[in-house]
């Protein structure tokens, strides 16, 4: 199989982009995780509660403004929030593709699967799906 635009994929963990490799050649259609730690933690139950918390909180806020996850991580659990700050992000790139949402830093919509430090989140913009950068 020849790689073509678009063979990139999420994991289905944690949202991160998965890169077409030749070694997946024969078995691409079933390669679901980006890593052996995604493939172990699967999703877990917070993850869809994460999911609507963040869209909620969004609806909520006025045209173009944006959250912290560490916002949906606090609606989902007041106490133990900071364990779920990661989860919050992942929940956050799932949103992404699916083309509900965009991340942000500084302002300017940015590749979920590369982004690094803090991070906001807003809708996306509703011309079409969510701005991806390679």
């Amino acid at each position: 199989m020849d790689r073509r635009a678009g063979d990139d994929k999420p994991c289905a963990a944690c949202g991160r982009r998965i890169t077409w490799r030749k070694k997946w050649a024969r078995t691409w259609e079933s390669v679901r995780f980006c890593s052996d730690a995604c493939r172990a933690a699967r999703r877990r139950p917070t993850d869809p509660q994460l999911e609507r918390a963040i869209t909620t909180l969004l609806a909520r806020r006025a045209a173009g403004a944006s959250i912290c996850p560490g916002e949906a991580a606090r609606a989902v659990d007041p106490v133990g929030w900071r364990a779920l700050m990661e989860p919050a992000r992942a929940a956050a790139r799932r949103l992404v593709h699916a083309g509900v949402c965009e991340i942000t830093q500084a302002g300017r919509a940015v590749d979920p699967s590369t982004a690094k430090g803090p991070i906001r989140v807003r809708l996306a913009a509703r011309g079409g799906p969510a701005s991806r950068r390679a």
